[in-house]
């Protein structure tokens, strides 16, 4: 019952270390130059939904990987 809490809180907390790098990361693209003018609302909501595909697919490939490396000595 442990190892299922901490396996919730490992994902909870890879998923807003992964979200969180990849705003800092998308915060260097320019925006405004691909967008509408006077759509800022719009430009902003785009940015968090790519912000969040983004992280939480890393985040998944980063979680299965470690999942899957822990049940790999159960080969033999």
């Amino acid at each position: 019952m442990i190892d299922i809490g901490v396996q919730a809180l490992v994902s909870i907390i890879s998923h807003l270390l992964f979200i969180s790098i990849t705003w800092w990361a998308l915060q260097s693209v320019q925006y405004e130059k691909w967008m509408k003018p006077n759509k800022v609302v719009q430009i902003r909501l785009l940015l968090i939904l790519v912000t969040i595909a983004i992280g939480s697919s890393v985040s998944n490939f980063f979680l299965d990987y470690l999942f899957l490396s822990q049940r790999l000595p159960m080969i033999w």
